[in-house]
């Protein structure tokens, strides 16, 4: 048997390093170490700066048009129904015409049941906009997306206080829904 084949000769184990494979081998883990402490450093001063800064790449910090900051934050937060009801609420007028906008207004959305609340300053109107609720609805859904409102809930004017005094009459319900 030959010489380099023989076990305990150590011919087939890598060789142990030497003391400058040593050196080199803890100078990069030193070199890994603090680059690593450099960037967490680098990342707090920046963060007590105001936060961190963009760089030459296209970043979602990067400074953007206001409309589209508030689309945006829109999507995010899950505000697009009631963002675009509140636009319906801005154009009414556009959506019901003229003349029923200038007696009925919408007052509030509810989401959660799909329920828009408009309120007319008289009964007649009232009246009107009830038979008018169905047609509504389908204009409003077609300028929102389909299922976005499912009832149009109409609110007639608010009667005076009711006064209690001596030349009531008992058990009369009062002036009722005449005003208007």
């Amino acid at each position: 048997m030959s010489e380099a084949g023989a076990p305990g000769n150590g011919a087939g184990k890598a060789p142990e390093p030497s003391g400058v494979d040593l050196a080199r081998v803890a100078l990069r883990a030193a070199r890994d170490a603090a680059r690593a402490r450099g960037d967490a450093a680098q990342q707090r001063k920046q963060a007590r700066r105001g936060g961190l800064r963009s760089g030459a790449r296209a970043d979602r910090r990067d400074p953007m048009a206001l409309g589209a900051a508030i689309n945006r934050l829109l999507t995010e937060r899950g505000w697009e129904a009631p963002a675009a009801v509140g636009g319906v609420m801005g154009r009414w007028p556009e959506i019901v015409g003229e003349d029923v906008a200038k007696h009925c207004e919408p007052e509030r959305y509810d989401e959660d049941e799909r329920v828009l609340v408009v309120r007319c300053d008289s009964t007649a109107w009232a009246t009107n906009l009830r038979l008018l609720a169905p047609t509504l609805v389908a204009r409003l859904n077609e300028d929102l997306g389909h299922g976005r409102v499912r009832l149009i809930k109409v609110i007639g004017p608010g009667g005076p206080a009711r006064r209690f005094g001596p030349l009531r009459a008992p058990g009369s319900t009062g002036p009722g829904d005449t005003y208007g």
